[in-house]
């Protein structure tokens, strides 16, 4: 029984141990002390009741080549900083501009980008009553309160967000489930606003402020069902990504207000949402403990990960890891054949072996994407992901593609699983039983069936190998990106460029409460079993209180916890 209880004293004790750093296949990642930015007297934030702890970034330009300004709220608390990152100790000593606020939280704020010079940038700030304030704290002024009589929305705003490439226009979302976009050059008037209809659509309305004079709000969003959690534009500002707590993720045409495409999470609300860097894909984080991956393109989840133990806060991808891989044009003639995968100029470590039968040539440059994103939870967790080729696509027609993989924990296929049926897709994938190359850097894909996913580091080409057929596997996969390239020029045609395969999804949302029975097993909300499940390359637990922020920067990675502390992990090889 004493050993018992020891035993078990020691393994929490372990359990419970903050890491410091961590090491993926780019090399060591280290958590900076010195970088540590907090409240001035560095004390541990009492996070009971308060609002998350956010932080924003911002670039001044300035000479000096240290332009990079930080802001984030604690509690009741405001803080502007000169971030130093990988290269000095903070100085917390010295804030640019500290505010404390009475009667009302800061809980999210967002910098204008455009307009951000060495003398003045544009902050805005939403507040737990409803209010949104526009102030600059290198003037330290405030120059403009939003909603100030609470007469437009009375709850507390969740999400605030300049209009990409605006200097004016911003949107905020608010617990109401509403969101509404203002101009900083209108008032908002002295009474509660009228509106009218402008277009309604599948759980989502959206209206027009009725008034002789143009005034604020200048669109009412009603979107779903309970408060709306995150929001987020797509890298070229033409869409709008939803996630609310009925846990759906709803994808929006911004400037024509038409719905895209809908996920409905596996259970319970959706509570983070980000894009891929070339907007084809995006993520969402909730209570479901799970990070879901969605097409953009074909309007379809693609892929989940499970790494977390609680509720995922804050989902992001690293555009600075993202690699691509391209191999030049040649005759392939049977032989192997050596290719160096290229992250972004840079030779990776492993080259890649591929076996290619003579009547597999072709003269295309096949390129493909290893897409890196992380997340952070209420389980005190960072987890690192890889979104590989084999996840992305899956099925390649006219071919039977053989792939290897390095699987952490392969189990046997449940029981009625999904993909258990080689005949389901047409195509079955199996591993290679003798014709494996040394061994790949850790696999992020768990298979769920008897198809298993390629490596996390395999190029499209790797151990894929035609069984009968004639067409080699990179061929279509290299049309896919053609095709989808031309959907893409097609995407202000409104709805029309949805294939006929995804629209019926759009259909599946009722303007009433959804049934999360009915919505499982279709293509909004796939069972388990029927999309590739990912495993996490990391996941480590790096605070004592949950985890609100993760930033992925050039030379480091910003994470922060609910006690208010803010911390800098310097990436391999930029501690100085």
């Amino acid at each position: 029984m004493l050993l018992s209880k020891m035993a078990a004293e020691g393994g929490g004790k372990e359990m419970n141990e903050i890491k410091t750093q961590f090491t993926t296949r780019e090399g060591l990642y280290k958590l900076l002390s010195h970088s540590e930015y907090s409240r001035p007297n560095r004390v541990p934030f009492n996070s009971q009741g308060s609002n998350p702890v956010r932080v924003s970034f911002v670039n001044v330009n300035d000479q000096s080549g240290n332009g990079d300004r930080l802001c984030f709220n604690v509690g009741r608390e405001l803080y502007f900083y000169i971030y130093k990152g990988v290269r000095k100790a903070a100085d917390l000593s010295k804030p640019i501009d500290k505010r404390i606020y009475k009667g009302t939280q800061p809980t999210c704020h967002d910098f204008n980008h455009l307009t951000a010079t060495a003398e003045s940038v544009s902050l805005l700030v939403g507040f737990s009553a409803g209010q949104v304030q526009l102030i600059d704290p290198i003037k330290k002024e405030t120059s403009k309160l939003f909603n100030e009589e609470r007469l437009i929305d009375k709850s507390r705003v969740t999400c605030v967000k300049w209009v990409p490439g605006s200097e004016s226009l911003f949107l905020v979302a608010h617990s109401s489930g509403n969101m509404y976009l203002y101009n900083v050059e209108h008032t908002c008037g002295t009474t509660a606003p009228h509106y009218q209809l402008l277009k309604q659509g599948e759980s989502f309305a959206v209206h027009t402020c009725k008034s002789k004079s143009t005034r604020n709000p200048l669109l009412k969003w009603t979107v779903g069902e309970g408060a709306l959690n995150e929001f987020a534009f797509s890298p070229d500002g033409k869409y709008l990504a939803c996630v609310s707590q009925d846990g759906f993720l709803r994808v929006f045409n911004f400037d024509s207000v038409e719905l895209h495409g809908t996920m409905k999470s596996y259970f319970g609300g959706l509570l983070c949402v980000c894009w891929s860097p070339d907007g084809k894909y995006i993520v969402t984080g909730g209570e479901d403990d799970l990070v879901t991956v969605w097409s953009f393109v074909d309007c379809r989840v693609i892929a989940r990960g499970h790494g977390h133990k609680s509720w995922v806060s804050v989902v992001a991808f690293d555009p600075y890891t993202t690699s691509v891989e391209e191999s030049d044009p040649m005759e392939f003639s049977g032989s192997d054949e050596d290719f160096q995968d290229l992250h972004f100029g840079r030779d990776r470590a492993n080259s890649t072996q591929s076996r290619l039968s003579k009547r597999n040539s072709t003269d295309s440059r096949p390129v493909s994407v290893t897409y890196r994103f992380g997340s952070v939870g209420q389980d005190t967790q960072l987890c690192l992901w890889d979104l590989t080729e084999d996840i992305l696509f899956p099925h390649q027609p006219l071919s039977r593609a053989r792939t290897h993989t390095n699987v952490m924990n392969a189990t046997s296929p449940p029981a009625g699983s999904g993909g258990a049926n080689p005949g389901s897709n047409g195509n079955s994938i199996t591993t290679p039983g003798n014709s494996v190359p040394p061994p790949l850097p850790r696999s992020n894909s768990l298979p769920h069936s008897a198809v298993s996913n390629a490596g996390s580091k395999s190029s499209v080409m790797d151990g894929a190998i035609a069984s009968g057929v004639s067409k080699f596997a990179t061929l279509s996969l290299h049309d896919r990106k053609e095709r989808h390239h031309e959907k893409d020029h097609k995407r202000n045609h409104s709805m029309g460029h949805i294939s006929s395969k995804s629209s019926d999804k759009l259909n599946l949302v009722t303007k009433t409460k959804t049934d999360p029975a009915k919505t499982l097993g279709t293509p909004l909300c796939p069972r388990m079993e029927d999309v590739p499940l990912l495993e996490p390359l990391i996941c480590k637990k790096i605070a004592h209180e949950r985890l609100t922020v993760l930033i992925f920067l050039e030379d480091c990675i910003v994470t922060a916890c609910q006690e208010g502390f803010i911390c800098t992990w310097a990436r391999p090889g930029k501690v100085r």
